[in-house]
């Protein structure tokens, strides 16, 4: 069929069959009626509206939304939190405890930031990432 539509000049002839079509990067949601327990693992942004129990390990950024409610170990690229969490967190880049956010549980990344109203019990490991030293060069 797409033959016969280049054919008459309908299709363009460059345009690579759907199946082999790019998957725009999306973030996937838990929405605020969902709830899971179990592992999560994946790849690119989540956003958490509804409840979890389990852990979660994201090559990504991962968002707690208001009102979710996350009882898990969680790793990440980067952590915000506005709802409940209960756990421990590791992320690469930031942990961040938005003004509704409550965090009980650990933290271990290269930068932390609480706002005014959060909520934090339990320890803080900031660890910032040295820089690779330039090749032919000793520190």
């Amino acid at each position: 069929m797409r033959t016969l539509l280049r054919f008459f000049g309908l299709a363009d002839a460059e345009a690579p069959p759907e199946s082999e079509a790019p998957v725009p990067d999306a973030a996937t949601v838990i929405g605020p009626g969902v709830t899971l327990k179990g592992e999560l693992q994946g790849e690119g942004p989540l956003t958490m509206l509804g409840r979890f129990e389990g852990d979660i390990v994201l090559n990504g950024d991962i968002h707690v939304g208001p009102d979710a409610h996350v009882d898990a170990n969680v790793s990440a690229r980067k952590i915000t939190i506005a709802g409940v969490v209960r756990g421990n967190l590791s992320a690469d880049t930031r942990v961040e405890i938005l003004s509704s956010g409550s965090l009980t549980g650990t933290v271990k990344s290269g930068s932390f930031a609480a706002a005014d109203g959060a909520t934090v019990k339990g320890e803080i490991w900031v660890e910032r990432s040295t820089p690779a030293a330039a090749p032919g060069r000793t520190p």
